[in-house]
């Protein structure tokens, strides 16, 4: 992000939503090496990059904006919690977001802004279609009895959290479909 182009287009930036993610599972020792890399280039240096480039123009909104507040609203996922067999590295991405976040959190809290984290569980997204064959059927093969989240679902928790007073911080917020059970 060119924070400089960002505030120059929209004039401030008081809320970013970091959710740019791949979820590449399967066995660790069939896994290409490529794989690997490509989670932490994406879920975990794509969010330090982005992150990083937001600071300062969310402390600006923070300290002389309309709101009084600014917000950082990092997705991980429920992986971040739960280590499962053959998600190995996805877990460590998504563990790293939870802990990036909550440091973020307690750094700038007295300085209003709010860090929050989203921990999805279900979604029908392309997530899968990224597995490799052989993974991608086991992988669905979970998830086919139950009925999965929407975008939208993931859109209203967002919302609900960049829309509260200034004096509100929703930390964090874990959302599964009912019929998840892991």
């Amino acid at each position: 992000m060119d924070q400089c182009r960002t505030v120059d287009e929209l004039g401030r930036l008081d809320t970013v939503v970091n959710n740019a993610g791949v979820m590449l599972l399967g066995p660790a020792a069939e896994a290409p090496l490529e794989e690997w890399e490509r989670m932490v280039a994406i879920n975990v240096q794509g969010l330090l990059y982005v992150s990083h480039a937001a600071i300062a123009p969310l402390l600006k909104a923070a300290e002389d904006g309309p709101r009084r507040v600014a917000d950082l609203v990092n997705i991980s996922s429920v992986a971040g919690r739960r280590a499962t067999n053959g998600s190995g590295v996805y877990n460590l991405t998504k563990h790293g977001v939870g802990a990036f976040s909550e440091a973020l959190r307690q750094e700038f809290a007295d300085r209003r802004v709010r860090v929050s984290l989203v921990e999805p569980g279900a979604v029908a997204t392309e997530l899968t279609d990224h597995l490799r064959d052989g993974v991608r059927e086991t992988i669905r093969g979970r998830f086919r009895d139950i009925e999965r989240l929407s975008a939208g679902d993931i859109a209203d928790s967002i919302e609900y959290i960049v829309t509260r007073p200034w004096h509100v911080a929703i930390n964090e917020i874990m959302i599964r479909p009912t019929e998840q059970s892991w």
